[in-house]
C-alpha cells in the first residue's frame, strides 16, 4: 500500500513537471514573511507614524486582506501550517523554544510542505532567512523541500549587527553588516540566478523580531517624533526591511517577470508584549494569545495583469496558502499518499469572487498542548475563545469559562455575549473539543485522522 501511494505521489509530480514544460508561463513565487509585524505597522494604517512605502504601495497593488490569519500566535507553529497547509499541532511544531523542546519544534518527515510540492513540479526553491521549523539532522530546510538555504534555523545567539548564517555546508559569521539588508541581498541574488526558471522563494525576514537593533541615526529619526526607544527601534526596523523588499520588487522590473510573479506578504504572529505596546487598530490581544491581536495579520497577494488590485475582508488563514499556491500555479492541491490539507483555496475571492464562510480554529500554550488553555474557533463572524492564562510550561486545566463574541459588530473582543447566544456558545465550544481531540491523535499519531469535510 505504501508503494502504491509512493507510486501515485511520483506519477503526480511527474506530471505537472510535464505541465511545466508544455507551459513555460507558470507563475513563479515569492513568499515574504515579516517577523512579530502586527497591521498597525504599515504607515497606511497608523497615520504616517512609521515609513513603509513599499508595502503600502504593494497593499495598493495587491489583494490586500483585512481578515487574514496566522495559524498560530506564535512563530513556529504559525510557519509549520505555512509551509504545510495543516493545522500545526499535526506537523508536531506545537511550540517554540527548539533547544529546550527540540522534540516539538520539528516538522515531522511525514509532513509535504508548498516547497517540495513546488520542487516536484519543476520550481527551483529556496528559504533565505529563519527557519523556525526543527534543528538537529534531518530536520532543516533542505530536508523539506528546499533546493538552496540561507539563513539560520534558529534564533538563539543572533543579533542584527553580528549574527551567524548557514550558507549549504558551510557557517558563516557576519560581524559587519546589517541582518535584514543581507537576507534582502541574498533573496534578490537567488532571483537573478534562477529567474530563466520557475522558481518559488521564501523570503523569511527577522524582523522586528527582538533583539530590537537598528542603525542609530534611522532610530533616531522616530524618536525625534516623539516615540519611545522600543517602538522608535521596531519602526526603523520595519523600514529598512521595507527598503529590501523594495529592492526585491525592482529586481523583478529589472528582469521583466513581475508580470509572471506571484508576491505575497504576511507577518506570522501579532507584537511581543515584551517590547512595550504599540499601535495595531481596534484588536485586543498580542502575541502569545488567541485574541485577535495575536493572530490576525497583515497578508497581501500581487500578480500583475491577473489578480484586480482590492480589499477583501474574506476571512483566509495560513493552512489556506499552500492550497491556493497550488492552484494558481496549476500543480494539484493534494498529492496522492501525502497528509491531507486541513486548508482550502483563496484562489476565488484573489479573482473577485466572494468565498465561502470557512471555520477556523487556534491554540498554542508552551510546552505540551492544553486545549483547555488560548484555544479559539471562528466561525463567519463568531468567535469562541477559551481565554489565555499563562506563558508558563504545560499549564494545568483552565476553569476559566469560554467567551463568544461577534467580531462584526465587536472587532475588539470588548463584550462577551455568551451568556446571550448559550447554544451557539456551547456548540462552538463542543467544536473546539471535537477538533482537539482529532488534531492531537494526529500530533501523536496514534491514527492519522483527515479533517472533516466543513460544513
Amino acid at each position: 500500500m505504501k508503494y502504491f501511494a509512493r507510486s501515485l505521489a511520483l506519477l503526480s509530480a511527474l506530471l505537472s513537471s510535464a505541465a511545466y514544460s508544455q507551459n513555460p508561463q507558470k507563475p513563479n513565487v515569492i513568499l515574504i514573511l515579516a517577523d512579530d509585524m502586527t497591521r498597525g505597522d504599515l504607515a497606511s494604517l497608523n497615520g504616517g507614524a512609521s515609513r513603509t512605502p513599499t508595502l503600502d504601495r504593494l497593499a495598493g497593488e495587491s489583494i490586500n486582506f483585512t481578515n487574514a490569519y496566522s495559524a498560530s500566535c506564535v512563530c513556529a507553529p504559525a510557519r509549520a501550517a505555512m509551509l504545510t497547509g495543516r493545522y500545526p499541532h499535526r506537523t508536531g511544531v506545537v511550540t517554540l523554544n527548539q533547544y529546550d523542546y527540540p522534540k516539538l519544534t520539528r516538522l515531522r518527515h511525514d509532513e509535504r510542505t508548498i516547497a517540495e510540492h513546488l520542487r516536484d513540479a519543476g520550481y527551483k526553491t529556496g528559504l533565505i532567512g529563519k527557519w523556525h521549523c526543527g534543528i538537529g539532522d534531518g530536520f532543516g530546510p533542505t530536508n523539506h523541500g528546499f533546493d538552496e538555504f540561507e539563513g539560520f534555523v534558529g534564533a538563539k545567539g543572533n543579533g542584527y549587527f553580528k549574527y551567524r548564517l548557514i550558507l549549504g555546508e558551510r557557517h558563516l559569521e557576519v560581524d559587519d553588516g546589517y541582518l535584514t539588508d543581507d537576507l534582502s541581498n541574498r533573496a534578490i541574488e537567488f532571483v537573478r540566478r534562477h529567474h530563466e526558471q520557475p522558481f518559488f522563494l521564501h523570503l523569511a525576514h527577522y524582523a522586528p523580531h527582538r533583539p530590537l537593533q537598528a542603525p542609530e541615526e534611522v532610530v533616531q529619526r522616530y524618536v525625534a517624533k516623539g516615540l519611545n526607544e522600543n517602538t522608535a527601534t521596531i519602526y526603523a526596523m520595519i523600514e529598512i526591511m521595507d527598503r529590501g523588499i523594495g529592492e526585491l520588487l525592482q529586481t523583478l522590473d529589472d528582469l521583466s517577470i513581475a508580470d509572471n510573479t506571484v508576491v505575497i506578504f504576511a507577518s506570522d504572529n501579532g507584537p511581543d508584549p515584551v517590547t512595550g505596546a504599540r499601535f495595531n487598530p481596534n484588536v485586543r490581544g498580542m502575541k502569545y494569545e488567541v485574541y485577535e491581536g495575536g493572530i490576525r495579520v497583515p497578508m497581501m497577494v500581487r500578480w500583475p495583469g491577473k489578480f484586480q488590485p482590492r480589499t477583501a475582508e474574506d476571512v483566509v488563514q495560513f493552512i489556506d496558502l499552500f492550497p491556493t499556491i497550488s492552484e494558481i500555479c496549476g500543480i494539484a492541491q493534494q498529492t496522492p499518499g501525502a497528509p491531507k490539507l486541513d486548508g482550502q483555496s483563496f484562489l476565488d475571492v484573489l479573482q473577485g469572487k466572494s468565498r465561502k464562510t470557512s471555520r477556523y480554529h487556534w491554540q498554542w500554550n508552551r510546552g505540551e498542548p492544553n486545549y483547555t488553555h488560548n484555544a479559539a474557533v471562528r466561525e463567519g463572524p463568531w468567535k469562541l475563545v477559551r481565554p489565555f492564562v499563562t506563558r508558563s510550561v504545560n499549564p494545568p486545566d483552565s476553569k476559566q469559562p469560554a467567551r463568544l463574541f461577534h467580531l462584526e459588530s465587536d472587532g475588539n473582543e470588548s463584550v462577551d455575549v455568551a451568556e446571550q447566544y448559550p447554544e451557539r456558545a456551547r456548540r462552538m465550544d463542543q467544536e473546539i473539543s471535537r477538533w482537539a481531540e482529532q488534531v492531537e491523535q494526529a500530533r501523536l499519531r496514534k491514527r492519522l485522522i483527515q479533517p472533516k469535510t466543513q460544513d
